[in-house]
């Protein structure tokens, strides 16, 4: 009759064997369960870049940021529309939209129309225009784009760290300017015409006061 015990307390051949067993038994469990959670994983990353790639999840919303409130940094540069020169601070008088994009950017292609409708809105008044900066993108691209899509407005590429000194971080990202220099809005992900117009409206009667 086998025991289970030696008598100086070691496991016997039979408690060995056991333990074999479950090793085995618990082993392809171990596995299975690897396998299923490295899937899990691997699902969640898949659907993140998909998100990523396509930019459906970027909407319209006002964002936070370190320069509103606060005079706008510098941004300066030849349009690489037409080769003329911009310079922001030559925009007092007037408010300006700031738009950081991409053309390998599908919220940037989407609000793009909305763009142009902003901007041919406020031509004859002169109130307001856009500029947009050129976010890790080639020459030759944007200017097909703008080609294709319309829109006039000066577009400046980030030769000379606009985007660091504004801390954009991805696109599409747009400020509002006011007439004095002064960053009023940060708009992240795409923008609409009305809600553009609907800013605008805000910033021009100034800050609610208490009656």
């Amino acid at each position: 009759m086998a025991v289970d015990q030696a008598e100086d307390g070691r496991p016997t051949s039979d408690d060995a064997d056991r333990d074999a067993l479950d090793d085995d038994v618990l082993r392809p469990r171990r596995g299975r369960t690897a396998l299923l959670t490295a899937t899990a994983v691997g699902v969640v990353l898949a659907a993140f870049i998909a998100i990523l790639a396509t930019g459906e999840p970027a909407t319209s919303r006002l964002g936070d940021s370190p320069l509103l409130g606060e005079r706008a940094p510098e941004l300066a540069g030849a349009s690489l529309l037409t080769g003329e020169s911009f310079d922001l601070d030559d925009e007092r008088g007037r408010f300006v939209v700031v738009n950081f994009f991409a053309t390998w950017c599908e919220p940037c292609r989407r609000e793009h129309p909305d763009l142009v409708r902003f901007d041919a809105a406020h031509q004859a008044a002169g109130d307001a225009r856009v500029v947009s900066v050129v976010f890790s993108d080639e020459a030759g691209d944007v200017e097909q784009f703008f080609e294709e899509r319309g829109g006039d407005w000066p577009v400046i590429d980030d030769t000379s760290g606009i985007v660091p000194s504004w801390g954009v971080t991805g696109v599409p990202e747009s400020y509002l300017v006011d007439p004095a220099g002064f960053v009023v809005s940060k708009i992240v992900g795409g923008i609409t015409a009305q809600g553009l117009e609907d800013l605008l409206g805000r910033a021009q009667a100034g800050p609610a006061t208490d009656s």
